[in-house]
This record gives C-alpha cells, sequence and structure tokens, in this order.
C-alpha cells in the first residue's frame, strides 16, 4: 500500500558546504583569476560572492547575493578592483545566516591597516566569544562567526599583527580554512586538525590559494602542495613565501565529506582523485551490498561516479534512468498552484524507456532527511520499475556538523530516529543499505578505520567529534536517536 509523508523541500535534503576561498598576489588581474577560480569552487556555495582587493594603496571590495556570473563580469566589476592581490570567497550561508551584511571577504580597518579575511568552515566556540567582545566593548557589523576571529585579532596585544593573528587562532575552536590580505601580506592557514581543505598553486610569478585544486586548473595554476594542517604559509609582495606552524603537531582530521560529496570530483584531496574514490566506493558497495538487478541508475549528478564503480563490480549495466535539468535554480517561479510540481520532479525525470519492467539499483551520495530519496522511488515506480533497490556510497548520516556544513538539526536526520528497516520502509525501497565506515575509508586509501585515532573527521557518522563544541556540545548531547520506527 502507498504511504504518504509531509514533506520539506528537496533543496534542504542535501548537505551543503558552508563555502570555498580563493586568493592570488603577484598577479597583474588578479581580481579576474579570482572572479574564475570562484566560479570554478560556486558548487561550494551559491548564495553569494565576493572579492576584495588591493592596489598598494587601497583596498576594493565588492560583494554581492547570487552567482559569481551574477555579480562578476569581464567588465565594469572586475575593473574596480585594480591590484596585484585579491581574495574572494563564494558563500551558502550557515552560521549567520544570508544577508549582504555577512558576505565575505569581510574587511576591516586595524590599527596595522587594512585586512580582509574570507574563511571557509565553522567556529564552534563563537558565541563565547562573541558575548565575552560584546562585554568588552566590540560593534559587531555581521551575525557572522568569521568577524569574531577580526575582533580577536583587534584586541590582541602582541606586538606584530602576525602575532596577534596567531594568538587569535589560539582562542577559536572549529575548522578554518582561511585567506587574509594587508596591506603587506597575504597569508592563507587551515586549522591544526585540517578538517576543512586549502590548496596553493603557482601562476607565473603569482601565489596561488584555493579551497580545491579544480579552481588551479580553472586558472591555469601549478598545484605546489596543500596547505597542512596548522599551517600558516605567508607570502609578500616581493615574492617571498615563509611557513610558520604555531600549534605544533597534531593527529589531522580532515573532512570525509569532500570525498563523498562537496568537493567536485575532477579535484584531488589528500594525494587522492575524488572521482576515483567515489568509484571506489561503488564497488565497495557492490562488494557489501550486492543484488539481483537489471540496472544501476545514478542519482544524478552526485551518485554517478559510485554507480559507475557499483555497475563495474557487480556487472550490472550502468545507464541513465534519471535525466536531470541542469536550468533549475533554487529559487524557482511556479506558474499556478495547479501546475506546481515537486521540486525532485523539477530537476529529475526517469527515463522511462530504459527503466520499465526493469530491477533497478539507485546509486545515490548520502540520505539526510529521507524525502528525496522517497520521491525518487516513487518516481521510479511511476515509470514501470520492477523494484528499486537503494543504495548510498556513505555510511548513514547520524550526526550533525558543527564544523562548516549546513546539516539539519539531529531530530530531523532521518538515520538518527530510524534503523536501516524503517529508513528502508519510509523511503518505499525493495532494499536500502549503505557503505560500511570502513568500506568508505577503504575507498579514500586507508585499510580501515581506527577508533583509536581516526584519520577523518567522520562525526557526522559516529558522533566521534574532533573538537570541544561550546556552543553545541548541549545540543548534541540533549538530542539522542529516537527509537527505531516502522513505517506501516
Amino acid at each position: 500500500m502507498m504511504i504518504t509523508h509531509p514533506f520539506h523541500d528537496a533543496d534542504g535534503d542535501k548537505l551543503r558546504e558552508e563555502c570555498g576561498v580563493f586568493g592570488v598576489i603577484n598577479a597583474a588581474d588578479a581580481a579576474a583569476i579570482t572572479a574564475l577560480g570562484l566560479h570554478a569552487l560556486q558548487h561550494r556555495g551559491q548564495e553569494a560572492a565576493g572579492i576584495t582587493s588591493f592596489d598598494g594603496k587601497e583596498f576594493y571590495s565588492r560583494r554581492g547575493l547570487g552567482h559569481v556570473a551574477d555579480n562578476f563580469s569581464s567588465g565594469g566589476a572586475i575593473g574596480e578592483l585594480p591590484g596585484s592581490m585579491a581574495v574572494g570567497h563564494v558563500r551558502y550561508s550557515t552560521t549567520g545566516g544570508a544577508g549582504l551584511r555577512n558576505v565575505q571577504p569581510l574587511y576591516a580597518e586595524l590599527a596595522s591597516g587594512g585586512f580582509a579575511i574570507a574563511h571557509n568552515g565553522n567556529i564552534s566556540n563563537a558565541i563565547h566569544l562573541r558575548q565575552a567582545l560584546v562585554q568588552k566593548g566590540a560593534i559587531f557589523q555581521s551575525t557572522s562567526d568569521t568577524e569574531v576571529i577580526i575582533h580577536l585579532i583587534a584586541t590582541s596585544r602582541y606586538p606584530t599583527l602576525l602575532d596577534r593573528f596567531v594568538d587569535a587562532l589560539r582562542l577559536v575552536e572549529g575548522a578554518y580554512s582561511l585567506i587574509c590580505t594587508t596591506p603587506k601580506r597575504m597569508v592563507a592557514c587551515r586549522d591544526p586538525l585540517g578538517i576543512r581543505p586549502l590548496v596553493m598553486g603557482k601562476l607565473g610569478d603569482a601565489i596561488v590559494f584555493a579551497s580545491e585544486t579544480v579552481a588551479l586548473d580553472v586558472v591555469g595554476a601549478q598545484f605546489v602542495r596543500e596547505v597542512e594542517p596548522g599551517e600558516l604559509v605567508e607570502v609578500r609582495p616581493d615574492g617571498r613565501v615563509t611557513s610558520h606552524r604555531p600549534f605544533g603537531d597534531s593527529n589531522p582530521r580532515p573532512c570525509i565529506f569532500e570525498h563523498v560529496y562537496f568537493s567536485r570530483p575532477d579535484s584531488i584531496m589528500g594525494g587522492t582523485s575524488v572521482y576515483q574514490a567515489r568509484r571506489q566506493i561503488g564497488m565497495e558497495l557492490a562488494k557489501e551490498s550486492p543484488v539481483e538487478a537489471d540496472l544501476v541508475v545514478p542519482v544524478p549528478d552526485s551518485g554517478v561516479p559510485a554507480a559507475i564503480g557499483y555497475a563495474q563490480q557487480s556487472g550490472i549495466p550502468f545507464e541513465l534512468g534519471i535525466i536531470r535539468s541542469h536550468y533549475v535554480g533554487r529559487t524557482f517561479i511556479q506558474p499556478s498552484d495547479g501546475q506546481r510540481t515537486s521540486s525532485v520532479k523539477r530537476k529529475h525525470n526517469a527515463n522511462r524507456a530504459l527503466v520499465e519492467g526493469k530491477r533497478i539499483v539507485l546509486i545515490d551520495d548520502s540520505i539526510v532527511r529521507g524525502t528525496t530519496s522517497l520521491k525518487i522511488v516513487e518516481m521510479m515506480r511511476e515509470a514501470g520499475a520492477a523494484e528499486v533497490h537503494m543504495r548510498i556510497a556513505s555510511p548513514p548520516t547520524m550526526h550533525s556538523c558543527f564544523y562548516g556544513v549546513d546539516t539539519p538539526e539531529r531530530s530531523k536526520l532521518l538515520a538518527a530516529k530510524m534503523d536501516v528497516d524503517a529508513m528502508r520502509d519510509f523511503i518505499q525501497a525493495d532494499s536500502l543499505a549503505f557503505v560500511s565506515i570502513d568500506g568508505l575509508y577503504r575507498a579514500v586509501g586507508t585499510d580501515s578505520r581506527k577508533a583509536s585515532c581516526p584519520q577523518y573527521c567522520d562525526a557526522c557518522f559516529t558522533g566521534d567529534y574532533p573538537t570541544t563544541l561550546t556552543d553545541h556540545g548541549d545540543l548534541e548531547a540533549a538530542t539522542p536517536p529516537a527509537k527505531p520506527v516502522k513505517v506501516a
């Protein structure tokens, strides 16, 4: 018997990265290069974009809501951003919410001069720090956690800007990849665990920093290396590059979900091809959770590499049984109530000629609330699929992320409320299986997850948070998973 459920919009049923950062120093057309780099990182943040440049005398900023192309054309906008140094940011709002005042890079006039900062990540004690700063008289212009870093720098009593910067970072918890510009230098750094990614490249005499290697590829820069966890890389206008390691040694815990979903498949993360890792996840899925079927069908686009791997390992043919429209934005004008369709239908349509009468293995990257999965399964059945088996290229998402990923509160995560059997019934699939945590680790190049010293941040799957959660720990502890619930 078919059952109905209340739904959220499918746009809210995917985990989203908060942002991407890009910076370049010693390039004649720094702002234009930055805009191109941000365009390559558009998948990391689609609500707003900004660029701040420096021409040796003054800073210039342009920020706007919408995509990079909406705000930075090759003409006027770029012409308003002169200089050989620029930093840029694309944003999907989590901490602080939407609005122009939270669009980065944030800029401030400090005692030492202008200071611009672009941040990927989330400061997990920003609320506590902000309250203490406000009590001391600080006046905030935004609700972004990034502005806390600026105030900590401004109030530090260390003599040099670099020392004040390090002093500020010692006070913050959580995840950050930062690119900052001052009149005398560009500084790029990662938090001591390296949770959020950051890479360095070279373009002629210019040094380039970006969230992903794909941005280096697009601007024509050569990949040099990753910025190491806990490292600050200082680049001066004369080309000198200095590495600082003020936080000592730690065991890195980069976000494993970068391999699953966030990064573009043509990027390299930790020396591993994202595409190859996703294909390998699919192969692990086929080994762990085989099923007799006629076709392997990806949920486009994020499920494609894993579906290819599943098909190769299982011997079941890979087919594009779902076709995605690439012309549906986040804001969609509905013609009328009578003509409304679900957001899933606007983005995806079953390829009926292929799937009718077939046993289908659907491959997707994750299940968050479960609403999209249910709609996709329903769509395949309406197209005549004989059986629909769901395979997920990540373990169950049971915990919220507090490190720069827009995760629903834990009570809305399907895997926090139901066991796998109940989830299968909820999405109305004939079977459901997730890759194991060890299978995921094997796919990204390690033997298995070492419980005593995990090689990645996998807290969204395991609840093993690598840092303290001053602002959020009570919330996580107060929201235990509900008992498994069967859907009748």
